[in-house]
């Protein structure tokens, strides 16, 4: 019997076909751009034997109940897997894999490197200052920014990302590296002279924070009003790991009273919304000193191609009864 796997979205063409090449896959893709309405998603599951989804996708138990009990794996076509309740699929039996690879670190960690320099250089103001025609001569005062040789980054999470992201700026740029985490990482602290300190020291002491750190009831809000009353006034505030780490209100009313000088966005807590509310939406569109991209740190060619693979390949080590390359 040839097992049915339900692909919530299109994806990389090399992980479908490498799917089609099988004789015993009975291939169903959502063929669209745009996420699944909840309803025709929990239509479209009913008699899956293995789910691939898309982190837009709220893998839970309605879910589960829709799609059957011969459902025996979700395939996740990302490196995080909040959007999965991992405990209903264990409680059931169900196998559950992620996505992640070498090429999404270097994406992610160079696209939170992108963000930096684009705050530090006022890339985005300049920009938009130029297209709307302002420009008349140079000046010495004209959009001032700042350097970033000399300057101490502070890695809160320093898995590969925070690693990547820490080497790209120390030996890049002369980055000072601070971190925090779990645990001491050694191997950061001989590559690039880090500092460990305690998450207020960081942030009292960093020109830049960085946030490399998944989403666990822990790690909810993070960084609240109290942290960022911490910061320096000149620091800047980055996150590329999961909206909800940060409290999109506090961060508002800091980057409004200049309590810190700007963020790089390319995560948020009301995901796809910038901001939780009308008025903050609006607000938040009218800062110059933040800079928001719609969740593409891993939106290379390479890297989504890479993602699209690995999930394929989690889903035949499965139906050939092999350990999962990448069990969650």
């Amino acid at each position: 019997m040839k097992k049915r796997v339900f692909v919530t979205r299109r994806i990389p063409e090399i992980g479908i076909n490498l799917l089609k090449q099988r004789n015993d896959i009975e291939l169903d893709i959502y063929d669209d751009d745009e996420k699944i309405p909840r309803r025709k998603l929990l239509k479209r599951v009913r008699g899956a034997h293995v789910i691939l989804s898309i982190l837009t996708e709220n893998i839970d138990a309605e879910v589960m109940n829709a799609a059957g009990d011969q459902l025996e794996m979700i395939a996740n076509y990302a490196v995080g897997f909040n959007n999965i309740d991992v405990k209903e699929a264990k409680k059931r039996s169900i196998a559950v894999s992620n996505a992640p690879g070498p090429e999404i670190v270097e994406s992610v960690a160079e696209h939170t490197v992108a963000l930096i320099l684009a705050l530090s250089h006022r890339i985005v103001e300049g920009d938009r200052f130029m297209r709307g025609g302002k420009y008349s001569a140079w000046g010495p005062l004209l959009l001032l920014g700042n350097d970033l040789c000399g300057k101490t980054l502070g890695i809160i999470g320093t898995g590969r990302i925070g690693e990547g992201v820490a080497k790209a700026l120390h030996l890049g740029f002369g980055v000072n590296i601070l971190y925090h985490d779990l645990e001491r990482n050694k191997k950061l602290e001989k590559s690039c002279k880090a500092k460990y300190r305690t998450k207020e020291t960081l942030l009292k002491q960093a020109d830049i924070v960085s946030l490399h750190v998944p989403l666990l009831p822990a790690t909810r809000h993070l960084i609240s009003k109290k942290e960022l009353k911490m910061m320096k006034e000149t620091a800047i505030l980055i996150n590329t790991a999961r909206g909800p780490v940060v409290d999109e209100a506090a961060l508002l009313d800091a980057l409004v009273n200049g309590s810190i000088a700007g963020a790089g966005l390319d995560v948020y807590e009301c995901e796809p919304h910038l901001g939780c509310s009308m008025y903050a939406r609006k607000l938040f569109r009218k800062l110059p000193n933040v800079v928001v991209t719609p969740h593409t740190a891993s939106a290379t060619k390479e890297t989504r191609s890479a993602m699209s693979l690995v999930a394929a390949k989690n889903i035949i080590a499965h139906l050939d009864g092999k350990k999962l390359p990448n069990s969650v």
